[in-house]
């Protein structure tokens, strides 16, 4: 993989990992007010805290390729 395509994959990972940290947080925020202002039982609660979970599981290991393709930048631009 040469340097603009690895800047590329830097780039979409950047953004995916913005939009997912966003939509995670207005979909846990909105589902656990759904869940109050509906009157639901607390587990429904730890189901969007489980889900949010998950998702930050998965941003973390994006934004770990991320931290890896940055040292590969890194590493090409000193030979």
């Amino acid at each position: 993989m040469n340097r603009e395509d690895t800047e590329r994959a830097y780039a979409r990972k950047g953004r995916t990992v913005g939009l997912a940290i966003a939509a995670t947080m207005v979909i846990w925020l909105g589902g656990t007010t759904l869940v109050a202002a509906m009157g639901w039982q607390a587990r429904y609660v730890f189901l969007f805290d489980l889900a949010a979970m998950a998702a930050f599981v998965w941003i973390f290991a994006v934004l770990w390729q991320m931290w890896r393709l940055r040292q590969e930048l890194k590493d090409s631009g000193q030979r």
